[in-house]
């Protein structure tokens, strides 16, 4: 499936509200598909759902009227409410993406001299999806009371908020303020 064919995602990493807040431009990184002007995105994420159009393109001080993978752009989003769109949502083609708030995934602990600990179940963490940064608490496999550094395992998160995810997508996590280790998300729950 060649880019073109691939459901338009942007991360979006800022957000500036023009002519006194009618008009929302969201930047970031186009990581799949493409997007034309006059094309509907969603709003994928905390507080996101409404599906706006899009009235304009921009790159490099240049308009445009379509961007495609690879490309970081400014969408403009008028209609979009102020505060509906944040850093660490993603713009999306309508219903290609869900934000969820719970799902399995492998992660692995850096080791202790590169800020691994312990990891206990219960335990809140910092999660680092997409551009943006959501607490989440982690639940480890039946039987295992604690994950070492440099140990994996395939966990249970809670968010406190719904992100957009997809199974496949990478992320961060940081504990007591440390980076402590990286995953993948193997399976979404409901």
């Amino acid at each position: 499936m060649d880019a073109a064919e691939e459901p338009f995602l942007m991360v979006v990493e800022d957000v500036f509200c023009l002519n006194q807040g009618r008009v929302v431009r969201a930047t970031g990184r186009i990581e799949r598909g493409r997007v034309r002007t006059a094309d509907e995105v969603e709003i994928v994420g905390s507080g996101g759902g409404p599906i706006t159009r899009v009235t304009g393109i921009d790159a490099c001080q240049l308009r445009l009227e379509e961007a495609n993978a690879g490309m970081n752009v400014g969408l403009l989003l008028p209609g979009a409410a102020t505060g509906a769109v944040e850093r660490g949502q993603v713009l999306a083609a309508p219903g290609s993406i869900g934000a969820r708030v719970a799902f399995v995934g492998d992660i692995a602990l850096l080791p202790e001299d590169q800020g691994g600990a312990e990891v206990l179940t219960g335990e809140d963490l910092d999660f680092y999806i997409h551009a943006g940064a959501v607490r989440g608490v982690v639940t480890l496999p039946h039987g295992m009371d604690a994950l070492q550094p440099l140990h994996m395992a395939a966990v249970t998160v809670t968010l406190e908020r719904p992100v957009a995810l997809e199974v496949g997508q990478s992320f961060a996590f940081r504990h007591h303020g440390r980076a402590a280790g990286s995953g993948t998300v193997t399976r979404l729950l409901p």
